[in-house]
């Protein structure tokens, strides 16, 4: 266990970095031969805390999938309206963002993953609340799109910690220095 928790943004973006097409659309992402399921497996193992946008959950939900795909771990979905929680998932709205990532950095456990979507990805950075980004790239190129990145987005200096490939992907792993 770690003593200081980690925020990391675990994400697949297009070679001109874009996350999904402006419908919201990952299909030019399962086009791409990958290796395995990408190393999602093994970083899956590092984490116990699941961070994601209402859009991002919203997107997941509506997937052909057996169940509540992070069952057994800690789960927020972030909101600007009050939803019920649910057996899986506690939903964040207003000013509890920040109150809440310094509560989690704070506890002992794994890493916690910022699934995402790009506007909460934004947010975390604009708040410095970004430890790691681990991006796998795919030989695509949209031209348009939901960015990784926002203009707006503060600058940070990155530290490379590796890298890894996976048939056509190439994943990038950066430490943010703080």
């Amino acid at each position: 266990m770690n003593q200081k928790r980690n925020i990391v943004a675990f994400i697949a973006a297009s070679l001109d970095g874009y996350i999904a097409t402006k419908n919201e659309s990952l299909d030019w992402l399962f086009k791409v031969e990958g290796e395995g399921d990408n190393g999602f497996s093994d970083f899956y193992e590092t984490v116990d805390t699941i961070l994601m946008g209402r859009r991002t959950y919203g997107w997941i939900m509506k997937q052909d999938l057996k169940g509540f795909p992070y069952k057994g771990k800690e789960c927020y979905v972030f909101t600007r309206n009050s939803i019920e929680d649910t057996e899986d998932v506690k939903f964040i709205h207003g000013d509890d963002l920040t109150k809440l990532v310094y509560k989690l950095k704070g506890q002992h456990g794994k890493k916690i993953w910022m699934v995402g979507g790009g506007e909460l990805l934004h947010t975390f950075i604009q708040n410095k609340f970004m430890d790691e980004f681990i991006i796998t790239i795919a030989p695509t190129i949209l031209g348009q799109g939901i960015p990784l990145f926002y203009e707006e987005d503060e600058e940070l200096d990155l530290i490379l910690k590796g890298t890894n490939t996976f048939n056509q992907f190439v994943e990038l792993h950066y430490e943010v220095k703080k």
